[in-house]
């Protein structure tokens, strides 16, 4: 990664790209160069990923951080060194700032005592319970994201909890 800003972060493992991509994919454990690859890699993952913890955690489990810690490494621990390991590095979109690396670990806390603590295990009857729990739960992680990779595609292996244990799988989470 080239230096960006004030600091050099390019000996950050999570901030370096692999070579040949003309810094377009991560460093990865497979050599992958190409973005539609590892697209398509870290989709089949997520597939693998999905079905895996869905036969692991049952309708009364109470999620943790550290769930979703190991639900990031289920699902990338194949592909990428840092999976499963909260970012280490500052980050931003457009002009806005992410929560800083080193609160992280202290958000993720928070959200276990918030969030994860009111909303699972998921024993709502109504949908629009689930819809509002699954709702909260997937805001937080968007606007707080703690691992170095996107975390859009592990929200949906959390949805498909929140369908199943709700009773409404399928509901197109």
């Amino acid at each position: 990664m080239k230096k960006k800003g004030r600091y050099d972060v390019s000996d950050s493992i999570e901030a370096q790209y692999e070579p040949g991509s003309n810094d377009t994919v991560l460093r990865n454990k497979l050599g992958i160069i190409d973005p539609a690859e590892m697209d398509r890699v870290e989709a089949q993952a997520l597939i693998k990923a999905t079905d895996a913890l869905i036969h692991e955690y049952d309708a009364d489990h109470q999620f943790t951080a550290d769930d979703i810690r190991y639900m990031h490494k289920v699902w990338l621990g194949d592909i990428y060194a840092w999976s499963g390991e909260y970012r280490t590095i500052n980050i931003s979109k457009d002009g806005f700032s992410f929560a800083m690396a080193a609160q992280v670990p202290k958000l993720m806390i928070q959200l276990e005592k918030d969030q994860l603590a009111k909303y699972t295990p998921c024993h709502f009857s109504e949908r629009d319970d689930i819809v509002k729990a699954l709702a909260e739960v997937h805001t937080e992680l968007v606007f707080d994201p703690s691992f170095p990779r996107r975390e859009w595609p592990l929200l949906t292996a959390i949805g498909e909890y929140y369908g199943v244990a709700g009773g409404i799988a399928g509901a197109g989470f």
